[in-house]
């Protein structure tokens, strides 16, 4: 399944929400992470999914790879979003039906 997008992904191998990990890559005082953070909060909540957050300027890979790109959204490791998350479209990454 190389290649293919997280949506046709998620519809593919028919993983439950529940079963999903969704990582918010960040920094402290950022106005469109905090945006990004609520959008998480509240579709990962209704749907179990689970919520990670790491900070950008505690690690190196991280700050070279998506520096102008925050805030990033992984969703299972694979880049997602980034700037701003549209719930509609995080919910159907997520494989929510």
């Amino acid at each position: 399944m190389a290649g293919m997008s997280p949506l046709f992904k998620a519809r593919v191998d028919g993983k439950d929400p529940a079963d999903r990990t969704v990582t918010l890559i960040g920094k402290p005082g950022c106005h469109l992470c905090d945006d990004a953070r609520v959008v998480i909060e509240k579709v990962t909540g209704e749907l179990g999914s689970s919520v990670e957050e790491l900070d950008i300027t505690q690690d190196d890979e991280l700050y070279r790879k998506y520096w102008e790109q925050i805030p990033v959204v992984l969703v299972d490791g694979e880049q997602h979003d980034f700037w701003r998350v549209d719930e509609n479209r995080l919910r159907r990454a997520l494989g929510a039906r």
